[in-house]
């Protein structure tokens, strides 16, 4: 699994050259790009993506996924924004060398639609954004994510009847562990009904304090049930993309993501390269500890 290894380095710093002296210094090859250099992936100017790459393949960097922001948008909002984001991606992969873009499949909170309805449409849109990419020879990766239909499991095991379509597909499937662990599920469980859909894995973890406060914690020190599920996905000879998702301090980047939970005082006051590396750190250790293999 190291060897898949990525990381959304955006929570390291907003510049491409600080993203890449993050990365390497965690000893990473790859990365997931979500914002550089004051632009968010899904808009990133062409040219600018040229000059990216170019520094990219001098450090010996590459894109494992396109962290975009398609799907996480209310029904309530004109779906067209979200093609275009996926057609200009279309345009970035060459580019960048990446052809597997994360989404979200839509919330509710505007349109306030009955269940029914909200299901139907999430998965009309889903249904769009799969057909056009792949005509743009694009592989999406669904993210269960609070708040969206697909927060919870019975929601993302629809999602895998009706679009997953193996693992070489169109679409595929993420497994975040702590997004899970904030919709109050049984992580482990839901690993059980969804291991054999799952086809990648956001390395994310939180508790829930007393209080009922969330706080975001590194991998494998909350209750995401994270070490059991990848020593479990090692038995059975899982391979795919595996990202690191810091969120050890509310940085720029995890703002721009509408995060959750109350921010780390652990964290709070450190350089976010400093809380990135701990995160990947932590990512790594994890790995080895599961014999996950370099």
């Amino acid at each position: 699994m190291l060897e898949h290894l990525s990381a959304l380095s955006d929570e390291a710093g907003d510049s491409c050259q600080e993203q890449i002296r993050a990365i390497e210094r965690v000893g990473l090859k790859f990365l997931d790009l979500r914002a550089m250099d004051g632009f968010n992936v899904s808009v990133l100017p062409e040219e600018r993506a040229r000059r990216i790459r170019s520094q990219l393949d001098v450090a010996g960097l590459q894109v494992a996924m396109f962290g975009s922001p398609i799907g996480k948008i209310d029904l309530a909002d004109d779906m067209q924004g979200d093609l275009d984001k996926l057609r200009h991606l279309g345009k970035l992969a060459d580019i960048l060398g990446c052809r597997r873009v994360r989404i979200f499949s839509y919330y509710n909170r505007k349109a306030k639609l009955p269940q029914k309805e909200f299901r139907r449409q999430a998965l009309d849109r889903l249904g769009q954004l799969k057909q056009l990419a792949a005509k743009l020879r694009l592989t999406l990766y669904i993210e269960n994510e609070m708040g969206i239909f697909g927060e919870k499991c019975g929601e993302m095991e629809l999602l895998a009847r009706t679009f997953r379509d193996g693992a070489d597909g169109v679409v595929r499937l993420i497994f975040d562990f702590d997004n899970y662990n904030v919709a109050r599920e049984n992580v482990w469980e839901n690993w059980l009904k969804l291991r054999e859909v799952t086809d990648a894995f956001h390395l994310k973890d939180s508790v829930w304090a007393d209080d009922q406060t969330l706080y975001h914690v590194p991998v494998g020190q909350g209750q995401g049930a994270v070490k059991k599920i990848l020593a479990d996905a090692v038995r059975r000879g899982w391979t795919g993309p595996l990202t690191v998702e810091p969120h050890l301090q509310h940085s720029a980047a995890v703002l721009a993501t509408g995060t959750s939970g109350a921010a780390n005082a652990t964290y709070a006051k450190m350089p976010t390269a400093e809380s990135f590396h701990i995160a990947c750190q932590a990512a790594r250790e994890l790995l080895q500890s599961v014999d996950a293999g370099q």
